[in-house]
């Protein structure tokens, strides 16, 4: 067969990408990515550390090497850089957690059909309700996407040699750059905003950081509770865009503008994709979350990015690559 002839193995392992998160999610509900880097390096091995059956542990493993995440060396397995950084458990920016979550998630896009004809979720399936218990798991397992993304910004604003300065993080959910930045700057204080239950996680995520006594929750909702004036010296908006429609955020960066001193930064972290919509994959593939649990949410472009800062009064604005999915975006 010619080299050039398309053959069917792409689509193939597209449609049973299901696998991948299964595979993936299983294989961190067991810990194998944590025994394989502690020195189990055969299925036999895994699967005793693991409590698992020996032809399960080898089906994962092959799995695992289809998805390199994991090689194979002279008989003996071990996890690629990708795994060991981002898959071992007690590492700062472990996803495993969030894979596991994942897991639990793959019942819903079977209703992506319906969803992409009506254009918004079916009967109302948004789960963006202060009281919903999805938070207390979900929040805690999304915090290590931030932790790669809360470091660099801190590198870029100099934070730890910034002294006695304040930061608003509007729907900061679990509280991860407040904790990261104030165990940075000992002289800093934060103000997170967010419902009451997120907030409850965002107090003990600190506290496990020891930065508590400098966190300040305000509960409310960030659409109309009141950021106040010239108050902050630094906002943060991660992940929030996403969620919301043009309109929305451009109301909420001018009342974010608005409550940051002159001369004050705004940090933004999401998904941004290419103005002409070609990549990267992963925020092109994000939009399809957002039409499952927004009504107005999407992946938007760095162009409307621009857009909306400049007319919510920002001036010097910048983009900036990360480790993760996500770009860092830095405005004044």
């Amino acid at each position: 067969m010619s080299g050039s002839q398309p053959t069917s193995e792409r689509v193939m392992l597209l449609a049973n990408g299901y696998w991948a998160t299964a595979i993936l999610g299983t294989a961190a509900t067991y810990s194998l990515f944590t025994h394989l880097q502690s020195g189990a390096d055969t299925a036999e091995q895994l699967a005793a550390r693991a409590g698992i059956s020996t032809r399960g542990a080898q089906t994962l493993l092959d799995g695992l090497v289809a998805l390199d995440l994991v090689e194979l060396h002279e008989g003996s397995y071990r996890n690629t850089a990708e795994a060991a950084t981002f898959l071992v458990e007690g590492q700062p920016a472990c996803l495993s957690s969030f894979a596991k979550l994942k897991l639990a998630h793959m019942s819903s896009v079977a209703a992506l059909p319906d969803i992409v004809r009506t254009g918004g979720p079916v009967a109302n399936a948004t789960v963006e309700v202060p009281n919903n218990p999805h938070w207390e798991k979900m929040v805690r397992d999304i915090a290590a996407l931030s932790v790669p993304v809360a470091t660099i910004a801190a590198d870029l604003l100099q934070l730890a040699d910034a002294g006695e300065v304040s930061i608003l993080d509007v729907g900061g959910g679990s509280g991860i750059y407040s904790a990261i930045w104030l165990g940075l700057n000992p002289a800093a204080r934060a103000t997170q905003l967010d419902w009451g239950p997120v907030n409850a996680i965002a107090r003990r995520l600190t506290a496990e950081h020891r930065v508590a006594d400098r966190l300040t929750c305000i509960d409310g909702d960030f659409h109309t509770t009141d950021l106040g004036t010239a108050a902050y010296d630094i906002a943060v908006y991660s992940h929030i865009a996403h969620q919301e429609g043009p309109d929305d955020n451009i109301a909420l960066l001018a009342r974010i503008r608005t409550a940051l001193k002159p001369g004050g930064t705004l940090v933004i972290c999401d998904y941004v994709v290419h103005d002409d919509r070609t990549g990267p994959p992963f925020p092109l593939l994000f939009a399809a979350e957002m039409l499952l649990k927004s009504n107005d949410g999407g992946t938007w472009r760095q162009a409307d990015y621009h857009t909306w800062l400049t007319k919510s009064g920002y001036q010097h604005i910048s983009f900036h690559p990360t480790p993760t999915p996500g770009t860092l975006i830095l405005a004044r």
